[in-house]
């Protein structure tokens, strides 16, 4: 106002006043009055200080939780008192702040579900717990429905669950940490794993390596004896068919002479170069070219092929013990032992048997799968593998990891066995037989009931006799089991021991006319 009466003062010669605001102009010094309501609005700025409008995103959004106390458009609440069971946005919790009576309010992060904390019954805050029901209630509900249950209030319950789960807490921090060390563990055995495949597949290329460069030698050395022992037979031969040569024409001339001689008129010319005619020189030993029938290098190429078979074999045989040291590679713990017969199948193999170790009085059939004792021996050839003492045979196979079969018998007496392929085959039963040594684990089949037999130890299986018999070996873990195959699977004796190494399924049998079967089974 001083301003605009000095800025009026300045004009009064004029006698013309114009606003300094809009310019209007007066004729006469207008009385200036105070605008009341501008000087509210500046006495209410003064106070609450200059606030500017709320950002778009301090609305409550689809997710957020709103004011319960805004109207029109919402805030986002900031907190919701527990007391008055509403949320508030930061302006409107003020009052939570500054009134003493709202200062003792539970104030918690914003919620959506506080209407879960009133009693649908009584229309209640839920300020108590039932631990006879096991649920949130309110003060009318203990002295109601719930009277004479166990009921504390909500904060002593949970207090109790708090404990609880500090302790849940520390048994998951626990955890944590061992499973943290366990893939820690697991990582190294990776890297260990790899590793150790790595250098084994290295090693294992350069020992291969060594053998075709073994093999090559040998191939080499035999193409040059034989080249050599070619160019020494072929200088022989030669070196006679140069001196028969030789001869030919010596007695083609011979014989033109005698021709010539013979057609001599004159008596006395004859006579006389008769008794001047050289005697034949001495005929070659023709006896050195026939004195046998010709083989030239065949023998040769038999006892390579001797050696290819012997190679062949020695193959075959240790393969079998690599092929257990890689399977036998076992880092993890083995899995459960298979109950059911369906998952026993899992594991089925198809068992042949070997006709090298069948003892002669065992006839093979449907495929070497099927064992007959037979009156008769049978044409089988002499074999090192063949057992001679005890009518047995063993598997084709051999059998490391995880195996399941079945045998099915017939007649008397049938024993069902596992054995290495070093069991005695000759001479000392106690060498030979399934059951009587270290070497073989045998459960013997009659018509009666059956018994496990292991180094001489005889033990009696309970239950009555089976016709068919399951056997599942998990080499690795050293479990063997028998079971009895019917429409249930019975187990009839476990063993748990060490194998070093790998089996071989096999029969043996008593009495004339007995007969075992190695079953065709569907791996599931």
């Amino acid at each position: 106002m001083n301003c605009i009466k000095r800025h009026w003062a300045k004009e009064d010669k004029k006698k013309i006043y114009s606003c300094p605001q809009c310019r209007q102009i007066f004729r006469q010094r207008p009385v200036l009055l105070k605008n009341t309501m501008l000087a509210d609005l500046v006495e209410q700025l003064k106070k609450t200080g200059l606030q500017a409008a709320p950002a778009d995103h301090c609305y409550a959004g689809p997710e957020d939780v709103a004011c319960d106390v805004c109207t029109g458009r919402k805030l986002k609440a900031l907190k919701s008192c527990l007391v008055c069971l509403v949320s508030y946005c930061d302006q409107h919790l003020q009052p939570h702040y500054a009134v003493a009576p709202l200062k003792k309010h539970k104030l918690v992060e914003p919620s959506k579900n506080l209407q879960e904390n009133i009693c649908s019954h009584h229309d209640e805050v839920m300020k108590m717990f039932c631990r006879t029901d096991q649920q949130l209630i309110c003060y009318l509900c203990s002295v109601d429905e719930h009277q004479g249950h166990d009921t504390v209030s909500a904060a002593a319950e949970r207090t109790e669950r708090q404990k609880e789960l500090k302790e849940n807490q520390q048994n998951i921090q626990q955890r944590i940490q061992d499973r943290e060390k366990d893939v820690k563990l697991l990582q190294r055995e990776v890297e260990a794993i790899n590793c150790s495949a790595s250098k084994v597949v290295k090693d294992s290329k350069k020992i291969f390596t060594e053998l075709i460069r073994l093999m090559e030698k040998r191939r080499s050395d035999v193409e040059q004896q034989v080249r050599s022992q070619q160019k020494t037979e072929v200088s022989r031969v030669k070196e006679l068919q140069e001196k028969l040569e030789q001869e030919i024409t010596e007695l083609k001339r011979k014989d033109a002479e005698l021709k010539k001689l013979s057609d001599t008129e004159d008596h006395n010319q004859f006579l006389h170069n008769y008794s001047s005619l050289s005697p034949l020189s001495e005929s070659t030993d023709s006896s050195n070219i026939n004195i046998r029938p010709l083989r030239y290098f065949e023998d040769v190429t038999a006892a390579v092929s001797q050696v290819r078979d012997k190679l062949q074999d020695v193959l075959r045989e240790t393969w079998t013990n690599i092929s257990q040291a890689v399977t036998e590679v076992d880092v993890l713990l083995p899995q459960p032992e298979p109950k059911t017969r369906a998952e026993l199948l899992k594991y089925s193999r198809l068992i042949t048997l070997d006709p090298n170790t069948a003892h002669t009085l065992l006839l093979l059939s449907e495929g070497n799968r099927r064992a007959t004792v037979m009156e008769e021996q049978q044409s089988y050839s002499r074999h090192r593998d063949r057992f001679s003492g005890w009518v047995q045979v063993l598997s084709k196979e051999s059998l490391t990891g995880r195996c399941y079969w079945e045998v099915e018998w017939r007649k008397n007496t049938v024993t069902v066995a596992v054995a290495y392929k070093n069991i005695g085959r000759r001479g000392d039963p106690d060498k030979c037989a399934f059951g009587s040594n270290d070497k073989s684990w045998a459960l013997e089949c009659n018509i009666k009931g059956s018994d496990f037999v292991f180094n001489k130890i005889w033990t009696t299986v309970s239950g009555p006799p089976t016709p068919r018999v399951g056997v599942y070996l998990d080499h690795s873990a050293g479990i063997l089991s028998f079971y009895s195959v019917s429409e249930t699977m019975t187990l009839l004796h476990r063993v748990q021991t060490t194998f070093t190494q790998p089996l071989y399924a096999g029969v043996g049998f008593l009495v004339y006319g007995d007969t075992a079967e190695f079953c065709t089974l569907k791996n599931t």
